[in-house]
């Protein structure tokens, strides 16, 4: 089950990023991937300009790179997480039998 492009899902992936005091903005910026973090505040700057699909792209590579903890997070982000994570895996199968 692949993770829609939807403000709902957007608003969700943000809670998970809340629950771990970082801070999402969207802003106007010069930024090669689309996004910045500020690790040391805990900021996340997405590109203003992109759409839900862009925004909830970003969101998502950023995921990947910080440290998530169960306990910080509520059920409803945990079920995300587990729909999130067999989408990655589901895309690395489909890639591996190519």
């Amino acid at each position: 089950m692949a993770l829609k492009y939807t403000k709902t899902n957007l608003k969700k992936i943000e809670e998970i990023f809340k629950s771990h005091d970082f801070t999402v903005r969207y802003e106007r910026g010069q930024f090669k991937s689309g996004y910045c973090i500020l690790r040391d505040k805990k900021i996340i700057i997405v590109n203003r300009f992109f759409k839900e699909k862009g925004r909830i792209e970003s969101l998502l590579d950023i995921l990947q790179q910080v440290e998530i903890q169960d306990d910080k997070l509520s059920e409803e982000s945990k079920k995300l997480l587990v729909v999130i994570e067999k989408g990655y895996l589901e895309a690395a199968a489909l890639e591996e039998s190519h």
